[in-house]
């Protein structure tokens, strides 16, 4: 089936700015709160919220095989359960009903004000209910920054770091969408010369740069989903903060890896933009060596080039960015992670989340936590403000961004966003 929607010369009739996230090459998917306190699925273009479950009551989908409540949900998943023949048929029909010239609904103000809404007018909500969370290890740059951190540097990587997706199966509780808040997370720590661990707030509360890939109906428990197709069980992407607890984290990792480090809570764009909006951007990931075994080998063209930042913003203060990186760099792709994830038989269900991990890049500036930034503490970060970090402080928001651009064309995810708030009593 042809990806129309994704026709660069395309044009909408709603007003946009030239560098919007949300072109109507897009045509992102989540859930959104309306004005009338009514939650429903949703897309966007520019700065408007359109309701599908309304443009599928009105009939703007006449010819799809819908079920009547398939948009008004609370989540995506039983829309993403449906697969890649139904996403491609919706998208290309909003592209349809929004192109420059389509009249039908750009005519009709009764239906145009039951449809649209400004971003101001909805509260964004999670866009699936995430059933089970993986957060791969991925990025050679971070892992290679990590093992020299902690590790000896010339021994950085672990001997099957090369041949194998790390990963680990997470919490789904904790993970909220962008503008939500965080608290400052207890936990123990490593303990003084008393051999007694400490106990209190996270003095090292970290971010990890991230993408995550949302996936569908994948295989039945024993099966595995082969290498080549993967992707067709993968829906779309999210930024994703990770954060991270580094000092809980150091105490408690050994001997099962990461736990209350970590499950305090995990940040994502609201907006899932889907594998068919990011055809135009795939690009050839590392090179491999030593080459995978034969049910990981995967072919060219199975990276993505989206450009990352992170940006730390004080209370009161202008933001200052202090990471520019891109998902590019990741050695394991999507497709190999979700290979492997599988290939002991484990099942994978519609609106199952899977982060990339911490995503850096090759330059000191590319790196995607404080924890590589300031180099375990060594080297703070400058503020614009003149102030220095280490790790994030109570009232900081760290503001995330991602997005590809290409011969004009440029899609993207718009905000992940989270402040810190300080610890609970």
């Amino acid at each position: 089936m042809p990806l129309s929607a994704n026709n660069p010369t395309k044009k909408t009739w709603l007003e946009t700015s030239a560098n919007t996230d949300f072109p109507i090459q897009n045509i992102p998917f989540g859930v959104f709160l309306t004005r009338d306190d009514i939650i429903t699925i949703g897309t966007r273009i520019g700065d408007f919220a359109i309701d599908l479950g309304a443009l599928h009551q009105l009939g703007y989908f006449e010819g799809i095989e819908l079920t009547d409540d398939i948009f008004m949900q609370d989540s995506l998943n039983d829309f993403i359960a449906d697969g890649r023949k139904t996403w491609r048929l919706v998208r290309n029909r909003v592209s349809d009903i929004f192109l420059e010239g389509n009249s039908k609904l750009r005519d009709n103000q009764d239906h145009r004000s039951i449809v649209l809404f400004t971003m101001d007018e909805i509260e964004m909500q999670l866009p699936v209910d995430v059933g089970d969370y993986t957060d791969f290890y991925a990025s050679k740059e971070h892992a290679t920054n990590v093992g020299s951190l902690f590790r000896d540097p010339e021994n950085a990587l672990l001997p099957n770091w090369l041949r194998i997706p790390i990963g680990y199966h997470g919490r789904s509780s904790s993970i909220i969408p962008s503008g939500t808040p965080i608290h400052r997370p207890y936990g123990q720590t490593k303990p003084g010369d008393d051999g007694i661990p400490g106990f209190g707030p996270s003095k090292l509360v970290d971010f990890e740069l991230e993408m995550a890939f949302i996936t569908t109906d994948a295989n039945h428990i024993g099966h595995r989903v082969p290498i080549k197709e993967a992707e067709d069980y993968i829906f779309g992407l999210v930024q994703f903060n990770d954060w991270s607890a580094r000092d809980i984290q150091a105490w408690e990792y050994v001997p099962l890896g990461p736990f209350l480090g970590k499950n305090f809570a995990s940040t994502i764009s609201p907006w899932i933009v889907t594998l068919d909006a990011l055809e135009p951007f795939r690009t050839n990931g590392p090179k491999q060596d030593p080459a995978p075994l034969p049910y990981l080998q995967q072919g060219d063209n199975k990276n993505f080039d989206i450009n990352l930042q992170v940006a730390i913003k004080p209370e009161g203060d202008e933001e200052t960015v202090v990471a520019n990186s891109n998902f590019k760099y990741m050695y394991w792709s999507m497709a190999q992670q979700l290979t492997h994830h599988t290939v002991n038989g484990c099942n994978v269900r519609s609106g199952d989340m899977m982060g990339s991990g911490t995503i850096s890049g090759p330059t000191k500036d590319s790196y995607g936590s404080m924890l590589e930034l300031s180099w375990r503490g060594q080297n703070p970060v400058l503020l614009k403000n003149g102030k220095e970090r280490k790790f994030i402080q109570d009232n900081d928001t760290v503001i995330m961004r991602a997005y590809c651009e290409k011969d004009g064309l440029r899609i993207g995810f718009g905000e992940c966003n989270g402040k810190i708030l300080p610890a609970l009593d």
